[in-house]
């Protein structure tokens, strides 16, 4: 049995220096006085901070999979990835989405490519919502057994603004990825291993997710479905009475940061290669503080909340996956 160590971390704005030449003049101009102060070794910090992070992932093995999202460019990955490898000894590999996001961030994932490949297709979804929102990022992960894992990362439009008024912008989303989800098993067959992963900006009880996405907490109507291959069950709900969030805003924890899985990863049924083992929110002494662990988050220069020692406003989410050994 292979066991397939997947994380997810919202980085909190990894991005590249301020006036980086990797930046367009129009993001510069846009970022205004956003990133004064982000200089070299600010970012540097920030990536050890990280880095000491995800080499605890796994009993100290770190991670197979991580998808990441808030990172600005190749530049910001490349150097989390060169820190990440000399720190856990291994040959990492990636890919991002570089979308059109008003703020330039997007989502990437870093693999262990002694694991996995070598061959990593990916397709991007770009949707518009006034501006372009973040896009959807499809990745096909082939295992060292010949299974194909689909990883779609998500980071849906924020709460700006209000809950109730920005929430039609992630219903939107959500009606889109259902869309692609069914082109995606009318490609691949019913039997697709699709992992859903991301930064939702809702919770797993809120009608985006639950009436739109069909991602819900009934393992039974998962599993029996026959019609709606759409439904995805959403592993997160366990968490909802832990009194912990992966992002916690005033008093209240939310759990924006959540795995869905497809049928095929749930069913009993046999020949089907992988099978859920476990999920855990990361919660490090060194990750949170208060009564309400609270994400310490890193910041910016510019902002009362920069803290050096920080890491990010958003908790890791970690799911094991079991793969049946092909022999057997």
């Amino acid at each position: 049995m292979t066991k397939h160590h997947i994380y997810w971390w919202n980085l909190e704005n990894l991005f590249d220096i301020e006036n980086s030449p990797r930046r367009s003049e129009f993001l510069n101009n846009h970022l205004g006085n956003e990133l004064k102060g982000w200089d070299a070794t600010i970012l540097n910090q920030k990536i050890a901070n990280l880095t000491a992070i995800i080499s605890k992932f796994n009993n100290g093995e770190g991670p197979d999979i991580l998808g990441v999202c808030e990172v600005e460019n190749e530049h910001v990955i490349e150097l989390l990835i060169s820190a990440m490898s000399t720190a856990l000894q291994k040959d990492y590999g990636f890919v991002i989405s570089e979308g059109d996001d008003k703020r330039g961030i997007d989502t990437a994932l870093i693999y262990d490519k002694t694991k996995y490949g070598p061959e990593q297709l990916t397709f991007s979804l770009r949707i518009i919502k006034r501006n372009t929102t973040r896009d959807l990022f499809q990745v096909h992960i082939n295992t060292a057994n010949g299974n194909k894992l689909i990883c779609i990362l998500n980071h849906w439009p924020s709460r700006s603004g209000g809950e109730l008024t920005s929430e039609p912008f992630r219903i939107m989303v959500a009606e889109n990825l259902s869309y692609w989800i069914e082109r995606i098993y009318e490609e691949q067959g019913s039997d697709a291993n699709i992992l859903l992963m991301g930064d939702f900006n809702d919770n797993p009880y809120n009608k985006s997710i639950t009436n739109y996405l069909m991602a819900i907490n009934n393992k039974a109507l998962v599993k029996s479905n026959r019609v709606r291959l759409k439904y995805f069950y959403n592993v997160m709900h366990r968490f909802l009475d832990a009194q912990i969030g992966t992002f916690v805003f005033g008093n209240t924890y939310n759990m924006l940061d959540q795995f869905m899985i497809s049928k095929s990863i749930l069913s009993e049924k046999s020949g089907l290669p992988f099978k859920l083992s476990t999920v855990e929110i990361i919660a490090y002494p060194e990750l949170t503080s208060g009564a309400y662990q609270k994400p310490v988050k890193f910041g910016r220069p510019n902002a009362s909340t920069f803290n050096v020692n920080g890491f990010s406003d958003h908790l890791p989410i970690k799911i094991v996956l079991n793969e049946k050994d092909p022999t057997v």
